[in-house]
């Protein structure tokens, strides 16, 4: 079966006509129409207003919807309506873009619409909302671009349908070209303007209005360099000067970063601003990336914590053993946190794409707000001839009223009365119409001296309004006073900071910290640093701060290890890398500047840090004495795969008085007892011992008695020892007597004897509550690190003691 043709047969005067075009002809004709179309009417900006046309549509159709900043706002979808239907003929995403663009802080300099809603965030890391979801109304500085648009001070032109009226550019009343810069690709050419400081680029305006000759070097005093809303540094300037002179240039941008402790156990690097147009996201995600690739060392974790309360922190820690000033040298080199700006001055003038300078730009400006303010005072002048003109005519009838009146009672009609008037008073034909318009309660001696008084205020603006357009001196004054007016009520401060250099943030520093000799020291607040070693020593005659008691310290090596004792009798292994560093001084380390020891030991309830020591297998060992008078020196056998050693195996109820790493194995071991005895004898009396053994006895204990003290002593060096006497159950810190004797006074006995008094109890006083032996000068201080000062030394091993000024928690001799 056939299929029948549906189409409609042609008429049978038809003429069939086939036209033989090039396709290279219409390849090139379609092509350069449709490059027009993308360079002039949507990808450039014209040098003029700084806005390409979708921006120009935006803001003058909110101008006509009456959404000025002190108006409710409307939703965003009814913007962009507005705009689709009567002004730009392309979709509606383009539109919403352009418009969340012009309310984001971080991408303009100085927002031209003001939202309400989630409007995307930096980098476009969270994109906008809907435009459903979010509103708008104009940002006063909106106001300055449109400002005076209904006084013919731009031209207009018809919309894509003819319908409806358009302006070409906006007054502008600042260079936002410049301000908020511009990006964009047409066809064969591109854009791409960084944003500047509005007073810096005002005053440069103002500068080459007064001085039209000024040079490319005077107007960069006042604009030294872009001004990014970001803020930012801006390294190297050589870039800039080539963008201002011949309109392209290129220079870098860098994250501003500091180097804080942002753990109690690491350092890291925060940051604060991002260059132009990157987003935290990228930069976490860049880094994740080179530290999984092995390409970038030193990073332990990256954090954002950014918030709208305190805007952009960028936390990177930086891992133990590593600069951070090096760190940051290899971020800035492989990662988005500095970033190249390409500066292309492409922009409109007169309908053509021209690439500008810094001087060419501000010259287009200047002379396109010469003529917005010309025509805007023609136009004002023009409406004040033509109110004068009425009031005048006014003025002629209110003279004679009663014959103006008759006049119009006698004539037939409108018509005749007009022509009475005329013929009477000789007005003309505009004057004569608006006084038969006007109501006669409007022809009152009161309304006679408010004409008056308007007529010579308005033949004075037409004086000012001639003046500034028959003056080209007057006219570049109006305009410099205008802008100096926004510059004062809108200008803030630079947020990006200009270096000359792009040189190395770090000079000669490694990217990981060596394994220098240092000191590993525990205070007597439970805090835990290291600090390196510089020949000198400490002064310790220097003035005592707080948390200043060094309990404990031994040599190490930056990348080593050290151990640490404990009440238990455990010995943990402590990684000297991980403690922080404390800056190098002559004076005594001060231990605030260190680090809870529960942040790199776990401890058991009731358990405390003793002492540290080396795990050098070539020292003498530990000594260590216990609370039931137990003492054991131990072998210096610590394997290396293990971070928890058992270095004594104590009884129930025991626990580790003291411990202290023998330097010689010479030294005097000193028990201090509670019934107020102290046992004085050599080390080489006890026999060392393996990690697993319970040592042997060290001092001879009354049935209740407990030792509160064990030290090792070097028998050369001055000595003293410290007691202070209480009364059994009292708090610690309760005040007693106190006694300090030089050890010397206390006579060797034989190990696991009961050793001699080393203090005569008052009465009320029945034990000791605290008790040290130790080197000279010995510092003491209270349990909240307050210096206390000790008695005067007593030579009698057995004398009573002296009230105490303030309750001593800790003393120790020189670190």
């Amino acid at each position: 079966m056939a299929r029948r043709s549906t189409k409609t047969p042609p008429p049978d005067d038809f003429e069939e006509r086939i036209l033989d075009i090039d396709v290279v002809d219409e390849m090139q004709g379609s092509f350069l129409e449709y490059a027009y179309s993308v360079i002039y009417s949507r990808a450039l900006p014209d040098a003029r207003d700084g806005m390409k046309p979708v921006h120009r549509r935006i803001l003058y159709q909110m101008h006509e919807m009456g959404l000025r900043p002190e108006r409710p706002y409307v939703k965003c979808a009814r913007v962009v309506g507005e705009v689709m239907g009567k002004l730009h003929p392309h979709g509606d995403s383009a539109i919403y873009d352009a418009l969340v663009r012009m309310a984001q802080p971080f991408s303009m300099r100085l927002p031209l619409v003001d939202g309400h809603g989630n409007f995307g965030s930096l980098g476009n890391d969270d994109p906008p909302a809907a435009m459903r979801y979010t509103e708008c109304r104009t940002a006063p500085a909106a106001g300055l671009m449109v400002d005076s648009i209904d006084e013919d001070t731009v031209d207009f032109a018809p919309n894509y349908d003819g319908s409806e009226q358009e302006p070409v550019a906006l007054p502008a009343a600042y260079p936002n070209l410049l301000v908020n810069g511009a990006s964009g690709i047409a066809v064969g050419m591109a854009t791409n303007m960084p944003p500047h400081n509005l007073g810096e680029v005002i005053a440069a305006a103002r500068h080459l209005i007064k001085h039209p000759g000024a040079d490319l070097e005077t107007l960069m005093r006042f604009v030294p360099g872009p001004d990014l809303p970001t803020g930012g540094r801006i390294v190297g300037l050589d870039g800039v000067k080539d963008a201002y002179a011949k309109g392209r240039g290129t220079f870098k941008i860098r994250a501003t970063v500091a180097v804080e402790q942002v753990t109690a156990r690491r350092k890291g690097l925060v940051v604060t601003e991002l260059p132009f147009t990157v987003g935290p996201e990228k930069v976490i995600s860049k880094i994740k990336d080179l530290v999984n690739a092995k390409k970038l060392q030193g990073i332990a974790d990256v954090k954002d914590l950014t918030d709208r309360a305190h805007g952009l922190r960028l936390v990177v820690e930086i891992k133990n053993g590593f600069h951070p000033e090096a760190v940051l040298e290899q971020l800035f080199k492989l990662t988005p946190m500095e970033e190249s700006f390409g500066i292309n001055n492409v922009a409109l003038v007169d309908g053509q794409p021209l690439t500008l300078g810094l001087r060419e730009l501000l010259e287009v400006y200047v002379d396109h707000r010469f003529e917005v303010v010309r025509r805007r005072s023609s136009f004002r002048r023009d409406k004040r001839r033509d109110r004068l003109h009425l009031v005048e005519g006014l003025l002629v009838a209110l003279i004679d009223i009663d014959e103006v009146i008759a006049l119009i009672r006698s004539s037939e009609n409108a018509a005749q009365a007009k022509e009475a008037l005329i013929g009477r008073f000789g007005l003309s034909d505009v004057q004569t119409q608006y006084i038969l318009d006007t109501p006669l309660r409007r022809l009152t001696r009161f309304d006679r001296l408010e004409l008056e008084s308007e007529r010579d205020r308005l033949n004075t603006e037409i004086v000012e309004l001639t003046r500034i357009l028959d003056s080209d001196a007057e006219l570049r004054k109006l305009v410099s006073s205008e802008l100096a007016a926004v510059s004062k009520k809108y200008a803030t401060d630079r947020r990006t900071v200009l270096l000359e250099s792009a040189g190395s943030t770090v000079a000669a520093v490694p990217l990981e910290v060596p394994d220098d000799p240092c000191r590993v020291l525990l205070s007597s607040t439970g805090l835990l640093a290291r600090t390196a070693v510089d020949g000198n020593g400490f002064d310790e005659a220097a003035k005592r701060v707080r948390h200043d008691v060094v309990v404990s310290a031994v040599p190490a090596t930056a990348r080593g290890q050290v151990g640490a004792v404990t009440s238990a009798g455990r010995l943990l292994r402590l990684t000297v890398i991980d403690l922080p560093q404390l800056p190098q001084t002559s004076s005594p380390p001060n231990l605030s500047g260190g680090a809870e020891v529960s942040e790199f030991l776990s401890l058991a309830d009731g358990e405390s840090l003793v002492c540290l020591t080396t795990l050098d297998e070539s020292s003498p060992g530990l000594a260590i004495g216990t609370r039931l008078g137990v003492v054991k020196r131990v072998v210096p056998d610590y394997p290396a795969n293990k971070d928890e050693l058992e270095v004594i195996t104590l009884r129930d109820g025991d626990r580790i008085a003291g411990a202290v790493e023998l330097r010689t194995g010479e030294e005097d071991l000193v028990f201090i007892t509670d019934e107020a005895q102290l046992l004085r004898y050599p080390a080489g009396q006890v026999r060392p011992q393996g990690r697993a053994a319970a040592g042997m006895a060290g001092v001879k204990l009354g049935e209740s008695a407990r030792v509160i003290s064990f030290t090792a002593v070097d028998p050369a060096a001055d000595a003293v020892v410290f007691t202070a006497a209480g009364t059994h159950g009292t708090l610690d810190d309760t005040l007693g007597t106190a006694k300090l004797t030089p050890l010397d006074q206390y006579p060797r006995k034989g190990r696991a004897t009961g050793g001699v008094r080393c203090q005569r109890f008052l009465k009320g006083e029945d034990c000791l509550t605290f008790a040290w032996a130790g080197p000279v000068p010995a510092r003491a201080a209270s349990a909240n690190g307050t210096p206390v000062e000790l008695p005067e030394p007593d030579p009698r091993r057995d004398g009573s003691g002296l009230p105490l000024a303030k309750p001593v928690a800790v003393i120790a001799g020189p670190v």
